[in-house]
Order: C-alpha cells, then sequence, then structure tokens
C-alpha cells in the first residue's frame, strides 16, 4: 500500500511568526496534533501539540510566542508513492510520529500520522475484523 492512500491530504500551513496562542487555537479547530510551518512549496518546520508543551509551557515562554521560535526544522518526510513500511521504518529509526508526504517536486501535497498507520496494519492484519465479528456473536 502507498502512502497516497492514506495520507491526510490537504494540509493547513501557519506563518512562522504566527503566535503559539493562534496556532494552539487552530490545532484545536481542526483537531489536530500538528502543523507544518510555512507553504506548499516553502516547509521551513512543523510544531506539534508535544513541542506546545515541552518547549513552551514548561519552560514558562508567553503565549505571544512565535511558532519560528520553538518549532521543529530538522525535518523527516516521505513521498506519496512510497510503500507504507517505508514510513514506518523511517518513524522508527527518528522517533517521529508525524510525516509531511512530499510529491515528485518537493511540494507538501499532505501528511501521514502514526495512527494513520496503525490503523492500515490493524485492517490488514485482520484484527479489527476479528474483533467486530467476536463482538456481533455474543449473545445480548
Amino acid at each position: 500500500m502507498r502512502i497516497t492512500e492514506i495520507m491526510t491530504p490537504d494540509v493547513e500551513f501557519v506563518d512562522a511568526a504566527t503566535s503559539i496562542q493562534d496556532v494552539a487555537i487552530t490545532m484545536g479547530e481542526l483537531s489536530v496534533g500538528a502543523l507544518p510551518i510555512g507553504t506548499l512549496d516553502d516547509l521551513q518546520g512543523i510544531i506539534t501539540d508535544r513541542d506546545i508543551l515541552f518547549r513552551v509551557v514548561a519552560k514558562g515562554l508567553p503565549p505571544t510566542t512565535a511558532v519560528g521560535d520553538v518549532m521543529t526544522a530538522r525535518l523527516f518526510s516521505c513521498r506519496q508513492d512510497d510503500e507504507v513500511e517505508t514510513a514506518l521504518d523511517l518513524m522508527g529509526a527518528r522517533n517521529v510520529r508525524r510525516l509531511p508526504v512530499l510529491d515528485n517536486d518537493g511540494r507538501v501535497v499532505g501528511i501521514v500520522t502514526l495512527g494513520d498507520l496503525s490503523r492500515v496494519l490493524l485492517l490488514e492484519s485482520g484484527v479489527i475484523k476479528q474483533a467486530l465479528q467476536e463482538l456481533s456473536a455474543v449473545p445480548a
């Protein structure tokens, strides 16, 4: 299975000058745990809920802190045509939970998360199907 089949397309970006408070609000409204910083053509970094917790809240920084000051700038990414296993290997090796997905021109076309990959693996392994069958077989 290819990444393009499971990734979340249409990712929303934020500017590096955006305040942490505004980023946190946007993350809540979108119900996401991370937002890329920059544009489709210029991916500068990523900010995660964990970054906000450990780099802002734990250090007592003000909510007006610019996201560019605390974002993760060293990014790992995958290509939309990569196999799911490639993304899993990269996430495991680099200890990351989210990967920007790039096209052949290096433009961001989506994001894939550990949750996305976990769902696919569970479905492929038949664990969910078996659990649903067992639940359905239980008499009321």
